[in-house]
C-alpha cells in the first residue's frame, strides 16, 4: 500500500514561495549587476527541494506502513500460537477430566456391585424366610384342620 502526497500543499512549500519571491529578487538585483540571470535556477532547486522532502515523508510513511504490517503479522503469529497451546491446553483438560469421570464409574460400579450383592443375599435371605413362613402356615392350617376335627368327632 503506497502513499504519495505530491498533490497536497506543503506548509514548507508555500513558505518556500513567499521567501522564493525575496530571494529571487535579491538573487536577479545581485546576477543583474553582474549581469547574470539566475531567477531559473533558484525556483528549480527549491522544487527539488519540495519534491525531496515529499519523497522522505513518502519513504517515511511508507515504512511506518511495513512495520504496521510487520506487528500485525507479528500479533496474527502470536494469537494463533495461542489459540493452538489453549486448544492443546483444553484438550489436555477434557482428557484429564474424562479419565477421572471413567475413574468415578469404576469406583461407583465397583460400590454398586458390593451393594447389588448384599441386596441380592438380602433377598435370597427373604425368599428363605417366606418359604419357611409358608411351610409354618401350611402347619397351622394343617393343625387347625387336625383340631377341628377332633372336635368334632367329640361329642
Amino acid at each position: 500500500m503506497d502513499f504519495f502526497f505530491d498533490d497536497l500543499p506543503c506548509s514548507s512549500e508555500s513558505s518556500q514561495r513567499d521567501g522564493q519571491d525575496d530571494s529571487k529578487m535579491t538573487e536577479d538585483s545581485h546576477d543583474s549587476s553582474r549581469g547574470k540571470s539566475s531567477s531559473v535556477s533558484i525556483p528549480g532547486i527549491q522544487e527539488q527541494n519540495t519534491s525531496s522532502s515529499i519523497d522522505d515523508i513518502s519513504r517515511r510513511v511508507q515504512d511506518l506502513i511495513e512495520k504496521i504490517n510487520e506487528s500485525r503479522t507479528s500479533d496474527q503469529k502470536v494469537m494463533d500460537t495461542f489459540q493452538d497451546k489453549l486448544v492443546q491446553k483444553v484438550t489436555e483438560m477434557f482428557q484429564q477430566m474424562k479419565e477421572h469421570m471413567y475413574t468415578v464409574y469404576e469406583d461407583n460400579s465397583n460400590v454398586m456391585q458390593v451393594k447389588l450383592q448384599e441386596l441380592s443375599e438380602v433377598l435370597e435371605s427373604c425368599t428363605k424366610l417366606n418359604k419357611e413362613l409358608l411351610e409354618a402356615s401350611q402347619a397351622l392350617a394343617s393343625l387347625r384342620e387336625g383340631l377341628a376335627i377332633s372336635q368334632a368327632s367329640e361329642p
